[in-house]
């Protein structure tokens, strides 16, 4: 059983939970294991990656609503949907109902076939502007944004969804009330990230307010935060009742977590972590994907980070990404990263076992007691 917040969770497996065979509108989902947005991170190198690797959904790195940065360049990536796997979804992000609308729209006219609105960044530059999170103070505004953003999209069949937290602050978790409003003016489904904005990603995710959408919505709910691996998930789904789990920071440098997560929901037992060949191949084609996008100069140090990502976890990881932060071309990084991994299948045929399968629960307690 899944127990909350202070308890230390476990993670029994009472059986298989089938793939569930989620639509958001016209679209039949793979798989209800969801890629969730993150800024500069979501790309759509990233998010064909993830695709290719088991995840049945993947959203967009959230739009601005300010028409006059849609001519920018960071906007322009964003809305560059090139080669990617359908359903396309991307979110936008804003504090004006009627600018919000505009955004969806625009999005749509460049390929976009689902809209989700942000109200779960927690990013102080976001939450200042009174975007994101921020919205979940201001109930009649975040419910008119969602909306005129469903009634914008509804002539071109476009559905609309929504992510937020669970409040602004844990004296003000509104996600139940906001979620019943949001089913009631058309949102089609509705992702809680189990934190406060007040939290951002600090502390323990919860997921008693997951539980509580989940039972009052007849639309899919999905549940996101803290969700580390395969087991994790299963017990927020049993725990929530959830329609589908999100995953996010479990994710970087390790996109296969979406298979291996999709895998033990149905079977109940884990895949063996992948070769060091295969992670080899996976991160070379990730970088060749993300020059084509950014151009090498601008590629070249925005990948940098995701390198870090794969080998933080690896014997002289971090050895090499002090030397690679150091390579200025994608010649030189691809050479690098290539070289790392041919040397590191000489001592190992998979990559390593993450210790990160156990709770974060644990991993704080043992922080604590060190």
């Amino acid at each position: 059983m899944l127990k909350n917040e202070a308890a230390t969770i476990r993670f029994p497996f009472p059986g298989p939970i089938p793939p569930a065979h989620m639509n958001i509108g016209p679209y039949t989902l793979a798989n209800n294991v969801f890629a969730a947005p993150m800024a500069g991170v979501t790309d759509r190198p990233f998010r064909q990656l993830c695709k290719a690797l088991g995840a049945g959904y993947a959203v967009s790195e959230m739009v601005t609503s300010r028409r006059d940065l849609w001519n920018s360049l960071k906007t322009s990536r964003r809305a560059n949907h090139e080669g990617e796997v359908e359903p396309i979804a991307v979110q936008i992000a804003g504090t004006d109902a009627a600018m919000m609308a505009e955004a969806a729209v625009y999005n749509i006219d460049r390929g976009a076939q689902i809209i989700d609105i942000n109200m779960g960044c927690p990013a102080k530059k976001v939450c200042n502007k009174w975007a994101g999170s921020a919205l979940m103070q201001n109930e009649p505004l975040a419910i008119e944004i969602a909306e005129a953003v469903v009634k914008a999209c509804e002539p071109h069949g476009v559905p609309v969804t929504l992510k937020m937290r669970t409040g602004w602050s844990a004296e003000h978790k509104n996600a139940l009330a906001l979620a019943r409003a949001f089913e009631d003016v058309g949102i089609q489904m509705v992702t809680v990230h189990g934190r406060t904005r007040e939290q951002g990603y600090k502390g323990l995710a919860e997921y008693d307010t997951i539980a509580a959408v989940k039972a009052a919505l007849r639309i899919p709910v999905v549940a996101n935060g803290d969700i580390t691996s395969p087991q994790k998930a299963h017990a927020v789904l049993e725990f929530t009742g959830a329609d589908a789990v999100m995953i996010g920071r479990a994710a970087q440098g390790r996109p296969w977590i979406f298979r291996e997560v999709a895998h033990y929901l149905a079977t109940g037992t884990l895949l063996a972590p992948p070769l060091v060949a295969e992670v080899r191949r996976l991160l070379l084609g990730h970088l060749e994907d993300h020059y084509g996008l950014y151009g090498e100069f601008t590629g070249v140090r925005s990948a940098r980070k995701h390198i870090a990502w794969y080998v933080r976890h690896l014997p002289a990881g971090e050895a090499f990404r002090e030397r690679m932060n150091s390579l200025e071309s994608g010649e030189a990084q691809l050479r690098a990263v290539a070289e790392f991994f041919d040397e590191l299948a000489l001592r190992m045929d998979r990559m390593p076992v993450l210790a990160e399968i156990a709770s974060p629960q644990e991993d704080q307690e043992e922080k604590a007691s060190a």
